[in-house]
Parts: structure tokens; C-alpha cells; sequence
């Protein structure tokens, strides 16, 4: 796969998704300036190919990558890149983890349907720079699922969004990235509720850039991406980058997280939360 990335000047999937040179190579001089790379995906309970997967994390230096929807093979061809974390694969669409390049504990928090997982990041890279941090890993239960009923589909909704809620609210001043699937574009309430006090990365990153935000899931693998349901909220660190890459065989694309390091940017941090406000002009333009 790699060769196929350099012959295509970008990150390539075998259904035909190509990101242009230039983000591949913002991607690559995001790495060699000391950025904290959290990358998580969807992957469709088993459809993502496992090598390709594999291929793509290596390819994008990932220090911390959360997943939803993991099944074994995934799960191996993940820990062949990086080593440390938990995952934790099933094959009915409750499959999570968080892996990482570093030692790190990693616990569940327990909700109805799918824990979400949370990883505490303690680290210090060559430079001396130290990265202190919370990931938190979700995956927000679907309001139309083919395994249940739609009543009983939203009242894990529900519960879930409560109980992620409850979490934050216990310590609303920890350094955190909270990202997964939200099954929720930033219309939804449930996009809304776990917004507050935080910000929106993709968000934060557009302004920063100059460019629009992209969406996240189709319908099928390969199918034009039409929502923007896959999210990463930060709190107590600086957004500098966010992108949307394919992953071959899923019906979501991954995100890929840059923050500064060290991750300590308060004041701009701040900031990026007041203008993620539900009023801001670029929150409203964002609902997809």
C-alpha cells in the first residue's frame, strides 16, 4: 500500500478515495514538527480490511488510535503497529479500544450498550516536551439500528449520552480529547450537549486553515460521505490540525487529530471554545 501512497501522491483506498499531495503533505510536516497524532475510525464491525488498516496507521504515525466497531483481525493487524493500549474486538458491533505507541492505562467507562474507553497519557517525548492528557473513546448508539427496535435504539441513546455527560461534568477542567462515532452531525442534540465547554477540532482546524469542514460517513464503502457524525472534541490543549482520510472497506472515513505540543496551549484552547458556541458562524455552517 505504501507504494501505491507514493504513486498517487496521497493516501489511496482500493474503492477508489484519493486526498490530494497537499495533505499528505501537511500530514507529514505535521509529524516532524512534534504534534500529538490521535486518529480514530469506524470500522464497519470487520468490513475495513485489516492490512490496509494496518498500512494506513503506519503511514500516518499515529500516537493514539481509537476504534469502534473492531473485530479480531482488525484488532491483530492494529497491535502489529502499535503495541501498547487495550482493544477489546467482538463481532456484533460493540468491538473497542484505544492502541498506542507508548505505556499507558487504559480503562472502560461503563455505559448501556458499548463502554466507552478512556486512556491517561503521561508521557515525555525526546525533547523533553510532556504530554499529559485524557483520550476518551465512544461510539454513541445509532437512533436506527438493524439489531433492536427504534424505541429501544434511542433509549441507549439516551442513556449513554447521559451517562458521557455525567463523566465530563465530574471533571470539566481535565486535559482531554474525547473522539469516536456520535452517530450525531452538530445539528443533533446529542452533538450539542457533549459540545459544551469543549471544542470541535475539524472546526477549529478549518479556521485555522482557511477550509472547510468534510464529512465522515456514507452510506456503503466508497459512497460519497454525506454527514459529519465522527467528531473530536478537545478541552485544555491547541487544535493544530485536522483532517479526513478514507479507510479501505468502511462506511466512515477516519479522523486524524494533530495538537500541539506540548499540550499545554490554555489561552487558545479557551478561545477555540468560545467560537465552537452553537452561534458562532462556522458552527451553524458546519450542520451537515
Amino acid at each position: 500500500m505504501r507504494s501505491l501512497l507514493r504513486q498517487c501522491g496521497g493516501f489511496a483506498s482500493s474503492d477508489g478515495v484519493v486526498t490530494q499531495r497537499s495533505e499528505r503533505s501537511a500530514l507529514g510536516r505535521a509529524a516532524a514538527e512534534e504534534r500529538f497524532r490521535i486518529v480514530s475510525a469506524n470500522l464497519w464491525n470487520g468490513a475495513a480490511d485489516p492490512a490496509a488498516l494496518g498500512d494506513l496507521i503506519a503511514g500516518l504515525d499515529a500516537d493514539a488510535v481509537a476504534l469502534q466497531e473492531l473485530t479480531p483481525e482488525q484488532a491483530d493487524a492494529v497491535a502489529r503497529i502499535l503495541p501498547h493500549g487495550q482493544l477489546d474486538p467482538a463481532r456484533n458491533y460493540t468491538g473497542m479500544g484505544i492502541a498506542l505507541r507508548e505505556p499507558a492505562p487504559v480503562r472502560r467507562i461503563g455505559l448501556p450498550r458499548r463502554d466507552a474507553r478512556v486512556a491517561h497519557i503521561d508521557w515525555q517525548r525526546p525533547s523533553g516536551a510532556r504530554i499529559e492528557l485524557e483520550i476518551l473513546n465512544v461510539h454513541v448508539q445509532s437512533p436506527n439500528h438493524h439489531s433492536m427496535p427504534s424505541w429501544r435504539a434511542l433509549r441507549a441513546r439516551r442513556a449513554q449520552l447521559h451517562g458521557l455527560v455525567r463523566y465530563l461534568r465530574a471533571s470539566p477542567h481535565r486535559r482531554r480529547v474525547m473522539v469516536g462515532d456520535l452517530n450525531a452531525t452538530p445539528l443533533w442534540p446529542v452533538y450539542r450537549r457533549l459540545a459544551v465547554g469543549m471544542t470541535d477540532a475539524a472546526l477549529a482546524a478549518a479556521r485555522r486553515h482557511g477550509r472547510s469542514v468534510r464529512p465522515t460517513w456514507g452510506p456503503w464503502s466508497g459512497a460519497p460521505r454525506l454527514l459529519r457524525i465522527d467528531h473530536a472534541f478537545v478541552h485544555g490543549v491547541a487544535v493544530a490540525d485536522f483532517h479526513v482520510v478514507p479507510v479501505t472497506g468502511s462506511d466512515h472515513s477516519a479522523i486524524v487529530v494533530d495538537l500541539a505540543v506540548p499540550a499545554v496551549a490554555l489561552a487558545d484552547a479557551t478561545q477555540q471554545s468560545i467560537d465552537a458556541h452553537p452561534g458562532h458562524p462556522a458552527y451553524v455552517a458546519s450542520g451537515s
